[in-house]
């Protein structure tokens, strides 16, 4: 929790460049963009949203940052923050960035 709240004083999203949050469970991998100026979720992802659910989890979750990016992309959303929470950027963690990256985000 030290670590979750050590993080995110540090990061604020706006409308220009709004906040990536993550979530991983141990079954699912949840992301949603938000703009906390405003206190709204704009784009919000799962798992549960890929059409295709074959693949390791740290596939899944390449696979999920390249969706998100795609759906960023489409509002016209080019730059973000990344904000990883209480897990260690590695992993499906560092997947999930890396897909982002290659969906033509910048973060």
């Amino acid at each position: 929790m030290r670590r979750q709240t050590k993080i995110r004083s540090k990061l604020k999203g706006t409308s220009v460049r709004p906040r990536i949050s993550v979530f991983r469970s141990n079954r699912h991998f949840f992301a949603q963009i938000i703009n906390d100026e405003k206190h709204q979720t704009v784009i919000s992802v799962s798992e549960r949203s890929l059409k295709e659910a074959t693949g390791s989890k740290t596939e899944k979750a390449k696979k999920l940052g390249v969706l998100l990016a795609t759906k960023a992309k489409s509002k016209k959303l080019s730059k973000a923050i990344f904000d990883r929470g209480r897990y260690s950027y590695h992993g499906r963690i560092k997947a999930f960035a890396d897909g982002l990256r290659e969906g033509g985000l910048k973060i």
